[in-house]
């Protein structure tokens, strides 16, 4: 069994971007402590960056108190358009399986996310900020980790349980340090950005993408709407594409008026970068935990990037507060690695094949590339070829340890471009209105966040699964009928449920297991979070009424911890 924690229970996350930001607001909600380093000053609010936050991220976020506000002031589109010089070759939806009340994408700056997030930790007194601390090396043994930090005073140690590393792509000494290699591959093109504000009547809803368009011939160019009537241009460019010739030779400005012509514009802010794709072969070093760009790199198209690093924050939280709750056996740890480095290889392969399609790297792929976007014109079966980027979508866990296979719901396979999975184990459980007793109403994703919970089919004794679940886990528990709490059928259509299921949903709302009897609930439930022996059982009444600490940054704490279980 694993070793109760030894200095309090807290956790260093070094990086105050978005990832760490996260990361740190739910080790919060869960009731944890921590000290949140960052190598600069201040924060540097400079371009978009990362603009392109995907439904499921916003959920999360709407988890910490900011993912309603991000949706309303963001620019919402659910149609991505793709191009072929002047043909318009097909144009994507997406498809909820639930009734999320967030958009499929919400597309607003890096900026003003971190602002937000900013103020949530600032009304959050259990995370302690450090500006101006740099890491320079990160120690650790059975006990805990020290991370040694440079500051204008000197060195400065900070000790902890446990420590996630969100440092961005900056994060090569600390990986050398944990002995982690980053391996993967660079691409020769550069890429050049402009955001601009600009008045562009039809483009405000939409995501448009070019290939080889008569204004970047043999290459590609995104558009996408950005709050404030701003637009975010991304150019494929050559290798040797210099920014500054070409603003002094007027040639940035005729490179924007062919797009939108004699429109008045402003550029916000440019830059040029070339696309990494590489990936940590190791996500958690004992007591230390990989998360975002510090683990992961991938090319921007498909909004993968800030996007998968949310969900490494929301993974490595809930599996932190668990250890240190003494919920659960310091090996759950372990599936983090499992399952986010899953996450980041499915990912790199995702955006390599876009990548190759966008920059060919051979004559094969050149030839290839041809024909599909000739073909794809006139022929509906050519279109499903052309890649201009998978968009950003949860992974599936359904080779996780800690999902148990139910073969009558067997995974299919990666779902068309716009789809997701049907509801099964290792799949993100479908969002819904739910009514809870008492009349209140709520989200399905929001009381799954709040422990394990059970949702029992009509047939299913709830005292035995209680007592069961008492016994098998210390982790806070929630009970409900399905029945109950889905008064429109449509969750129970959306999942697909029969009398006799008890669905098992993990803290991260994904679904654990299906199953009909009272011993697959308990080995599902072993599977998430196997008891510490040293730990304090959780009691009945505890069950009956939520018992996780609200803290601060939660921004309902009644729509947390006060609803009764079924």
């Amino acid at each position: 069994m694993g070793r109760r924690h030894t200095r309090g229970g807290t956790v260093t996350v070094v990086g105050n971007g978005p990832v760490g930001q996260t990361t740190a607001l739910l080790l919060a909600r869960w009731g944890i402590p921590v000290t949140l380093l960052d190598a600069r000053a201040e924060r540097d609010p400079i371009g978009s960056k990362a603009i392109c936050q995907q439904r499921d991220v916003l959920e999360v976020w709407d988890a910490i108190g900011v993912g309603r506000q991000l949706a309303d002031e963001g620019v919402t589109w659910g149609c991505a358009r793709t191009f072929h010089r002047d043909h318009e070759l097909f144009a994507q939806t997406f498809v909820d399986r639930g009734i999320s009340s967030f958009p499929p994408f919400v597309n607003i700056s890096q900026a003003r996310t971190e602002e937000l997030l900013d103020e949530r930790i600032a009304a959050t007194p259990s995370i302690d900020v450090r500006w101006g601390h740099e890491a320079t090396s990160v120690d650790q043994d059975e006990t805990g980790v020290t991370i040694t930090c440079r500051t204008d005073d000197g060195d400065r140690v900070v000790e902890s349980d446990y420590a996630v590393v969100a440092v961005g792509s900056r994060g090569s000494a600390i990986r050398q340090q944990l002995g982690v290699t980053f391996d993967g591959r660079s691409f020769d093109d550069k890429f050049l950005i402009c955001d601009i504000a600009a008045d562009i009547p039809g483009w405000a809803d939409e995501r448009r993408f070019y290939f080889d368009p008569e204004w970047n011939p043999g290459r590609q160019v995104l558009i996408h709407p950005c709050p404030d009537s701003t637009f975010r241009i991304d150019w494929q460019v050559p290798g040797d594409y210099d920014l500054e010739a070409e603003e002094r030779s007027g040639a940035l400005d005729e490179r924007i008026r062919k797009i939108i012509g004699d429109t008045d514009y402003r550029i916000v802010w440019k830059s040029v970068y070339r696309f990494h794709s590489r990936v940590a072969n190791r996500m958690r070093v004992d007591r230390v935990l990989l998360a975002g760009d510090a683990a992961h790199i991938v090319s921007p198209f498909g909004a993968r990037g800030l996007n998968s690093g949310v969900a490494d924050a929301e993974n490595a939280a809930w599996k932190l507060a668990f250890v240190l709750r003494g919920w659960a056996d310091e090996s759950l740890l372990e599936t983090y690695h499992t399952e986010r480095h899953a996450a980041a290889v499915e990912n790199i392969a995702v955006t390599t094949a876009t990548m190759d399609f966008l920059v060919p790297q051979s004559d094969e792929q050149h030839r290839h590339r041809r024909d599909v976007l000739t073909a794809a014109v006139t022929d509906p079966q050519a279109r499903a070829l052309v890649d201009s980027g998978r968009l950003a979508e949860p992974f599936w866990y359904v080779e996780s340890p800690l999902t148990t296979d139910d073969p009558a719901r067997a995974f299919a396979g990666r779902p068309d471009r716009g789809c997701t999975p049907a509801a099964a184990p290792g799949i993100l459980v479908p969002d819904t209105p739910v009514t809870l007793r008492g009349g209140g109403g709520t989200r399905l994703r929001d009381i799954a966040r709040a422990g394990i919970l059970l949702m029992l089919g009509d047939g299913v004794d709830a005292d035995e699964i209680r007592t069961a679940a008492l016994g098998a886990v210390h982790t806070p528990i929630r009970l409900v009928r399905l029945s109950e709490i889905d008064t429109t059928g449509v969750l129970t259509a959306a999942l697909d449920a029969k009398p006799g299921e008890v669905w098992v949903i993990r803290p991260d709302a994904y679904v654990a297991a299906v199953t009909g009897t009272v011993d697959g609930v308990v080995s599902a439930l072993h599977r998430i979070a196997e008891p510490v022996v040293t730990a304090p059982a959780v009691t009945a009444s505890e069950v009956a009424v939520e018992t996780i600490s609200s803290a601060p940054a939660v921004p309902d704490p009644d729509r947390v911890v006060a609803t009764a279980v079924r």
